[in-house]
């Protein structure tokens, strides 16, 4: 009994993720011509051989993990969420709007990169494609008006664990919240690849500035995710299976 209750307990947490990642597909979506199947379908959350729902995660770093969840809840509440608050109360809807597909459009640079670094044609194809009518027809992606075109995320830690680099230990960062030490490596390749593009452009001070913060507003306008709201009494433990699960799948897809 307490075999199947350990597995009922992993079959709800993988269907509480598949809920809270908004940007998963869970049923098939037509984009133009093309049927695209769901990357997150229920036979596949629900696979009970699946790798994913091992609940086996490294986690030597529990202690400092713990004590910057709880700093990142604080910033979140007294910090970024009034922030963003006032960003979405002072800037209009329509204006949001572009604000947003702009930096989809220029994260649509990192998912090229990183789709060209994993030798998968038709990412990279659909990517450029939209890439390059969102920058040109709609005026640097302020409107998305290639939204019939196939579009997903890819990074730096996708693309190493495409060629089977480890996911490492869990690990917690300073806001930017649930990673491991694969994933860590890989934003750092991407905030490299981000910061020379953005050089390219010979911003000044204030510029990168506005830039940066915008982004961060935006990122966390879009992100439905609230601490301490889930009403589980173990929110570290499920997050921790949650994000492990999603960068599984998002590799596997």
């Amino acid at each position: 009994m307490k075999t199947d209750y350990n597995a009922m307990q992993r079959y709800l947490f993988i269907l509480v993720a598949a809920l809270m990642l908004g940007a998963c597909s869970t049923a098939p979506v037509k984009k133009g011509d093309e049927v695209i199947e769901p990357s997150f379908s229920p036979e596949r959350i629900l696979d009970p051989s699946a790798v994913y729902l091992s609940d086996t995660i490294s986690d030597p770093f529990q202690g400092f993990n713990r004590t910057m969840y709880r700093f990142n809840y604080h910033f979140d509440r007294y910090v970024f969420l009034p922030a963003v608050t006032g960003y979405q109360w002072i800037t209009p809807d329509v204006m949001q709007a572009g604000i947003h597909n702009f930096f989809r459009n220029v994260d649509d640079i990192r998912t090229l990169m990183n789709s060209i670094l994993q030798l998968d044609g038709t990412k990279t194809m659909n990517t450029f494609t939209r890439l390059f009518i969102n920058t040109t027809t709609g005026l640097l992606g302020f409107f998305n008006v290639a939204d019939d075109i196939p579009r997903i995320n890819e990074d730096f830690g996708q693309t190493l664990g495409h060629w089977g680099v480890g996911n490492g230990p869990f690990l917690v960062l300073p806001i930017l919240g649930p990673s491991n030490l694969r994933d860590t490596a890989g934003l750092g390749v991407d905030w490299y690849v981000n910061t020379a593009l953005r050089d390219e452009l010979d911003m000044e001070t204030w510029q990168e500035l506005t830039w940066t913060g915008l982004y961060a507003l935006d990122l966390r306008a879009n992100t439905a995710f609230r601490y301490f709201e889930t009403g589980s009494p173990m929110e570290y433990e499920l997050v921790r299976l949650l994000y492990t699960t999603a960068r599984r799948m998002e590799i596997e897809r």
